[in-house]
């Protein structure tokens, strides 16, 4: 299996950076972005990404109001919420908005190792499911393929 491609969204940049290098030794590759608007505009142009790892309290667009964006360029995109403690039930108002999970800070790097792995294979199993049933679409409209 290849590795998960995700983006981090989160303003402080220091903690952005040093996440996407502790990632990439974890065999992750990561493209980061300090703000949510970035974080669209980046979705837009990495039409492969994953799983996108959302701070929720940001400047300007927050984390939520984000969320509900990503998931309109891309719906079957993965979003794990970055939270601190005043923000918990932000959180779970992003789980009822299609999150996958929210994870606290701060944090174990190998709990937000697996939430990324778990959500890799979230992603991959619907678009694999969507491939399906594309194929059974064609093949129930045109019938299978036959040499002459």
């Amino acid at each position: 299996m290849s590795a998960p491609f995700i983006m981090l969204v989160d303003d402080e940049i220091t903690f952005v950076e040093t996440l996407a290098k502790r990632l990439a030794e974890r065999n992750i590759e990561t493209i980061t972005a300090f703000n949510a608007e970035e974080g669209l505009e980046k979705l837009k142009n990495n039409k492969n990404l994953e799983v996108i790892v959302l701070d929720i309290k940001m400047p300007g667009m927050d984390g939520i109001e984000a969320l509900e964006e990503l998931k309109k360029v891309s719906p079957l995109i993965e979003v794990i919420m970055l939270t601190g403690n005043a923000t918990i039930e932000s959180a779970i108002n992003a789980m009822k908005l299609g999150a996958y999970d929210f994870i606290m800070k701060p944090f174990d790097i190998e709990e937000l190792v697996c939430k990324v792995g778990a959500a890799t294979n979230k992603k991959r199993e619907h678009a694999e499911k969507i491939k399906d049933a594309q194929k059974q679409e064609t093949l129930s409209k045109y019938g299978p393929f036959r040499y002459v």
